[in-house]
Parts: structure tokens; C-alpha cells; sequence
């Protein structure tokens, strides 16, 4: 049996434990951009806000019905660190709202999914009123798949669509193919559903696809959510200090690095290096965009990006670095060699502070990670940037019935339910007995837990960004806290928490871009050759993409704060 834990907001690195992208909640005020561009049909591109926005978007009714014992604060999330005790839970939903159709949802799944008529899926469809099918579909090649099903006719219910998927066609298909949900949710409306009006504003608003409500929002934190984690015990015990400068990290990095004892530093730092350099963050759509000195400026064509990716350079030469990261191996194969030692630091998802944790309780007693605070490259504070509001999305097919959608919206509604309901423990542990079992506490997993109660549900809606671990309460308040503190260096972006839908002679512009970073940075490429990409780049349509831009700014102002 294996400990569990909650936290809403997951992102790709939280299924996949993969350094490959980065994602993003609190209601902000600002200023949003207009729709440009397109009409209707399905080719709209460019982003809605402003008076156009506040029609859309659902009123914001703050949950009530549990208190956190850590408030959010510099866009982190909420956090608990108290026992969990059952006898206490509320009820958030107390109507079933359901009406006894039948919703098929497709949606990208890591491991083996369970059987369909499962306890936990009877259970949760009973609680909810609507029989889910579920159409689970490997999370590693969802692109794929999402690509041949939305060109098709036989799109099913409801879709999940991850922000790390929608490259190349798919925002334009998300546009033609789904509905809009603004006649159920716009305003007053989305009071029918109180979960999901206590959704912050800002993950709604990036669930605005051509003009039209059409997105079930994951909120996630606006902090950065990628952190260096490190072995604690290890360096406590070797009188380790923990660095506040690249050069520092350059030092520590060589003296722990024993490559006859199998002992590295670290796996491939790149994120952090972006972190430390202040790199814009390009991640997630708008593709590190930014307002510097009056001008628009891509992450691809500043200094930083350059010095980030030489520094992670010189690591590599330097010997620090893991031989996995030479070979491609990063967080996906980490834990193990973490585990043993092999390497004492790797930037990834906090979601990984508690999974390797976890891991690693009842084998290795004295394992201790933590998370790093991020430093500027030269010591002095970092420059950040803060992630999107919203990274995962649960679409409606356009030509579902109002009964239909309304039984999406019924589930919804639960799954969207507060830590510390009822509701809330059905979606995210499943039947008590059957699924988890409660101990000092601290909610277990059964084997039957482990096996059924997997990403399934909670891709339909998430509540607020929360963190929360009975079985390690020590860290959920050092996520939350490390959070707080990292986020009152993050920066919004220009183009921050917008939904925008780039014309699709743009779609592919920069998709070499992160092979050539790797090739860089393992020394199988040079700088100048990024210096060359990016000059081709910009003859190629990075400069019209730049005017593209700028015309929204000119327009309707900037996001960054």
C-alpha cells in the first residue's frame, strides 16, 4: 500500500515526472486584450478580453466551506497541514445534479487504466448522477491521438486537452469542434454550480477559445512551479551549503561529483539556468512574448536565454551532470538514482517534493528532498516569471445536447469540490475501505486504490490550486511556503494568463527550438548555431509573428505587472 496525498493542478511533469515543459491561481485585475482577428467559423484567431471578456467569464463566489491553513499569497496555492479527519468532512454538493445520461470522455491517462465498470467509477458516477465512459488514452503519445480524433467526425463527449498539446491544428479544431458554455456559465449563471463558480477568474479566462466560453479549467498555481530538488539529508550530513549564485552552484557541483564512486551533482539544469538568468517563460502559448524597453521581444533573442544555455553548457563539460542526462534520461528515470545517491540535485514540478517522499518513506527512512530556493545567476534576487492559471482543459462536443452538457457540468461540479468535502475525497481517493483506509490521520491507498483511483475524474475540473499532504504535512507547508516566497519574484508576462490563438501560418515556427537548446547545452551543438536558428527564425516569420503581437498590444495594452 502507498500513501497518498492531494494536490489539484497537476501538469504534465506531475504524470510524466518529465523536465520537458513548464505550466501554470488567484483572480487578478489585468488588463486584458480584445479579439482580434477571424471570425466564428473556426479560424478566429487572437484573444478575447476586456469588455468583451467580463460578458464571458462566470462570476467569481468565493468556497466557503472549508478554510485553509495556509492562505494563498503571490499567486500560490492553498495549503493544509492538519490530520484529515473524516468525521469532519463537508458537503459542497448538496444536490445531485446529474439527470442520469450517459457522457463519454476521452482523456490522456499515465499507467494501465483500470476496468471500466470499477468500484470507484460506480461510485463516482452514482455521487454525480451521470455514467461516465471513459475512452482513457496513453498520456505519452496524446498528441497523436487528439490530432486523428478531432479531425474525425466521431469526436466523443467531452475531450481533455492538455496546454503542452495544443500545437500545430489544435486550437482551431478546439474552436470548431466544441462548445460554448457561456449560455450555462457566463455571470450568475455558473451559481447553479458552486465548485465551479468558485473557479478563480483567471483560469476561466484562459479558457476563452475564439471568443467563446469552451474550456473546464485544471487551475494552477501563478508561481513558479519548477524547483531544484535536492537531497537534504545528504548535504546535511556532508556540511553541503546550498548555492546562491551559478557560480556558487559551479563549486558545489565539482566537489560532490565522484565519477569512480558513481556520484554526480545533478541532472541537466536547463530550467533552473532559464530561472537563474530570468529567461521569459516559454512554456505554454503565448511563446515567451514580452514588452522590454517599448520593443517585443521572444526569450529566443535575448541574452539570457544565450547565457542560460551556456552556463548549462559548461556544467555538462565541467563532468557534474548525471551520464542519463547526456543520453536523453531525465525525471522520468530519476527516482531510483536520486534515491541511491547517484545524483543530489534536478529542477522538476513541485508535485515531485512529495513523490519522491513518498517513495521513499518506509525503504529509506533518512531520505529527506527539498526544494531549492532559486537564485539569481550573479547572487543577487532571481527574475521570475509567473506560470499560466490554467494548463489542462475539459472541452464539450459542439453538437452535445443541452441534457449532455448539462450532465458534464453536473460532474464538473463535484470534481471541482474544495479539499476537505466529501466530494473531494471520492474524486481524488475513491470509497473509504475499498479504496483507502484512514490511519492516525493519514489517508492510505489501498492496493484497489492504486489501481482505480488514477487521473481520471479530476481532468473534468479542479478546484483552486491546492496543496495538501496528511501523510507529510511538512511538505505541503514547504511547497506552499517555497511558492510564496519564489512568487513574490514572479513577473506576468505581457501576454499573461490569455488564451491566444496564434494565425496557423505560426503554428510551427518554433519547433526545433528545444531539441537545439539539448544539442546545445550536451555540447553536440554551438551557440552560434542557436544565433543562426534564431536569425532564420525571424526571416521565416518570426518578425511578422513579432507585428502580429505587437498590433494586440498596440491596441489593448499589456498584461505584465
Amino acid at each position: 500500500m502507498t500513501p497518498n496525498a492531494a494536490s489539484s493542478g497537476p501538469s504534465r511533469r506531475s504524470f510524466l515526472a518529465s523536465t520537458a515543459v513548464a505550466t501554470a491561481a488567484v483572480a487578478g485585475g489585468m488588463p486584458l486584450l480584445a479579439a482580434c482577428g477571424g471570425s466564428e467559423g473556426g479560424s478566429k484567431d487572437g484573444t478575447t478580453s476586456g469588455k468583451d471578456a467580463k460578458k464571458i467569464l462566470p462570476a467569481y463566489v468565493a468556497s466557503n466551506v472549508v478554510k485553509p491553513d495556509i492562505p494563498a499569497k503571490n499567486g500560490s496555492a492553498i495549503g493544509f497541514t492538519g490530520k484529515l479527519d473524516l468525521s469532519t468532512l463537508k458537503t459542497s454538493v448538496t444536490t445531485k445534479l446529474g439527470k442520469g445520461g450517459k457522457v463519454t470522455v476521452m482523456a490522456p491517462f499515465w499507467g494501465s487504466p483500470p476496468k471500466q465498470n470499477n468500484a470507484y467509477y460506480r461510485a463516482m458516477n452514482d455521487l454525480v448522477g451521470v455514467d461516465v465512459v471513459w475512452q482513457n488514452q496513453d498520456g505519452n503519445t496524446y498528441d497523436q491521438k487528439l490530432g486523428a480524433v478531432l479531425a474525425s467526425s466521431d469526436v466523443p463527449d467531452v475531450v481533455v486537452v492538455p496546454g503542452w498539446n495544443m500545437g500545430g491544428k489544435i486550437p482551431s479544431a478546439i474552436i470548431s469542434k466544441f462548445a460554448d458554455l457561456g449560455p450555462y456559465l457566463s455571470g450568475d449563471k455558473v451559481k447553479e454550480y458552486p465548485n465551479l463558480a468558485a473557479i478563480p477568474t483567471d483560469a476561466w479566462r484562459r479558457s476563452i477559445f475564439g471568443g467563446k466560453l469552451r474550456g473546464l479549467p485544471m487551475p494552477a498555481p501563478s508561481a513558479p512551479s519548477m524547483v531544484p530538488l535536492y537531497r537534504q539529508d545528504i548535504f546535511e550530513k556532508e556540511g553541503y551549503e546550498v548555492p546562491k549564485s551559478c557560480d556558487e552552484f559551479m563549486v558545489l557541483a565539482k566537489e560532490i561529483t565522484n565519477a569512480r564512486a558513481r556520484r554526480w551533482a545533478c541532472l541537466d539544469m536547463k530550467w533552473t539556468a532559464f530561472q537563474a538568468f530570468g529567461v521569459l517563460s516559454g512554456s505554454e502559448k503565448p511563446l515567451g512574448w514580452h514588452l522590454v524597453d517599448g520593443k517585443l521581444v521572444n526569450r529566443i533573442e535575448t541574452e539570457e536565454f544565450l547565457e542560460a544555455l551556456e552556463w548549462s553548457r559548461k556544467l555538462f563539460a565541467a563532468g557534474v551532470v548525471h551520464p542519463d542526462s547526456r543520453m536523453g534520461k531525465n525525471a522520468p528515470d530519476a527516482g531510483p538514482k536520486f534515491a541511491a545517491g547517484e545524483f543530489l540535485i534536478y529542477p522538476n514540478n513541485i508535485s515531485q517534493w512529495w513523490g519522491r517522499t513518498a517513495e521513499q518513506a518506509t525503504q529509506n527512512p533518512e531520505f529527506k528532498i527539498w526544494g531549492m530556493d532559486i537564485w539569481g545567476h550573479d547572487g543577487g534576487d532571481p527574475v521570475l516569471w509567473a506560470d499560466q492559471p490554467a494548463g489542462i482543459f475539459a472541452f464539450v462536443n459542439k453538437k452535445a445536447s443541452e441534457s449532455v452538457i448539462r450532465d458534464v457540468l453536473a460532474v464538473a461540479n463535484v470534481t471541482a469540490a474544495p479539499y476537505g468535502t466529501k466530494e473531494y475525497m471520492m474524486t481524488n481517493y475513491g470509497v473509504e475501505g475499498t479504496h483507502y483506509t484512514v490511519k492516525d490521520g493519514v489517508p492510505v491507498k489501498t492496493d484497489k486504490g492504486n489501481i482505480e483511483v488514477m487521473n481520471a475524474y479530476v481532468m473534468v475540473a479542479s478546484p483552486a490550486a491546492t496543496l495538501a499532504h496528511p501523510d507529510f504535512p511538512d511538505v505541503a507547508k514547504g511547497q506552499v511556503e517555497w511558492q510564496q516566497r519564489m512568487g513574490a519574484f514572479a513577473k506576468k508576462s505581457s501576454f499573461w494568463g490569455m488564451q491566444i490563438t496564434e494565425p496557423a501560418r505560426y503554428t510551427n515556427l518554433s519547433n526545433n527550438f528545444e531539441q537545439l537548446e539539448d544539442d546545445i547545452v550536451r555540447g553536440r551543438k554551438k551557440i552560434s548555431d542557436m544565433q543562426q536558428a534564431v536569425a532564420d527564425w525571424k526571416s521565416k516569420g518570426g518578425d511578422k509573428l513579432r507585428d502580429w503581437y505587437q498590433k494586440l498590444l498596440d491596441e489593448n495594452g499589456s498584461a505584465a505587472s
